[in-house]
């Protein structure tokens, strides 16, 4: 999956809102998006199709109808790249803050999946000041859309509750962001979000987090305390109903536990452009080439083929 930039985004005050709040929540620096740059990654690389999503804080830096009009606009110029260029381009739709207002949420992932004809929809690990993650009440008629209509879902993390850098070296996308997609993902399993609406199919950035390395010990710990009143197996074997995208996770470490531990076709090629630096996303690529080499296809190895399973539009352009 690549993250794009919207040139409009300083037209609806994203630049400008991000500067009165001190700049992205999570320490990140706004790198450059073009269409051209992207093309040119695109093709230095041998990827033939992108989908596109814009990364967290999104529209949710804004607040009520500001926000609803940024995803609309997000969403329309996300169909604007694709209609201009459909073999290079796909997009994942932009959804206003949900906890402010799910109706507006729900219309507007209707509006991106039926008229628009969105690939699919990217939804954040959590929204709001506190803790409410994809499995909190309050989501729940985004899901029961999103099930309705089979929908691809990408879950992209955001920054913590907490906005407070663990060092000034540390802005939270080097490591917090990968135990928030850890947190998302066990909180859709606990709350029975994966189980309900079986649907729609979630994918995990980052090669889930730290999911892979975790969930036994979550499952097992939920069903042993009667936290939950599903099985350690029931919730294991929802974690591995999850895809799984590649992007900063091509390590040799990383990358065989995440095809071992996902079910077969279920981890997807990501990037992470341009948000990472390309020298970082290069070695991911490069190491990740030779793991997936020395497997083969046996084990759901093929990632190309894996995404023409869940997005099958894509190979028909």
């Amino acid at each position: 999956m690549m993250s794009f930039i919207l040139p409009l985004l300083t037209l609806y005050g994203l630049l400008t809102a991000l500067e009165e709040t001190g700049g992205d929540p999570s320490g990140w620096k706004l790198p450059f998006w073009s269409v051209t740059a992207s093309k040119s990654f695109m093709q230095a690389h041998g990827i033939r199709t992108s989908i596109l999503s814009v990364t967290a804080p999104g529209c949710c830096i804004l607040q009520g109808a500001s926000a609803a009009a940024l995803a609309r606009a997000m969403n329309e110029e996300g169909a604007a790249i694709r209609k201009g260029d459909p073999e290079s381009f796909g997009f994942f739709a932009a959804v206003p803050p949900i906890e402010e207002n799910a109706d507006a949420a729900v219309a507007e992932i209707e509006y991106a999946l039926d008229i628009l004809g969105a690939e699919g929809v990217t939804l954040y690990t959590r929204y709001g000041t506190g803790a409410r993650y994809l499995g909190h009440e309050v989501l729940r008629p985004v899901w029961v859309a999103l099930n309705a209509r089979k929908a691809v879902v990408f879950v992209h993390p955001t920054h913590s509750p907490d906005t407070e850098l663990v060092s000034p070296l540390l802005p939270q996308p080097i490591i917090d962001y990968p135990h928030e997609t850890t947190r998302a993902a066990v909180d859709m399993i606990s709350a029975g979000v994966v189980r309900d609406f079986p649907n729609v199919k979630i994918i995990l950035s980052h090669a889930g987090g730290s999911l892979p390395f975790l969930a036994t010990r979550a499952a097992h710990l939920l069903a042993d305390t009667g936290l939950s009143g599903q099985s350690a197996g029931d919730l294991l074997a929802d974690a591995r109903r999850f895809y799984f995208d590649t992007a900063l996770s091509g390590s040799e470490l990383s990358l065989p536990m995440v095809l071992d531990f996902a079910a077969p076709g279920h981890v997807l090629f990501g990037s992470d452009f341009p948000y990472a630096p390309t020298a970082t996303i290069e070695t991911n690529m490069v190491t990740g080439v030779k793991v997936l080499a020395e497997r083969g296809d046996n084990k759901g190895a093929d990632l190309a083929a894996n995404t023409a399973r869940i997005l099958p539009q894509l190979m028909s352009r």
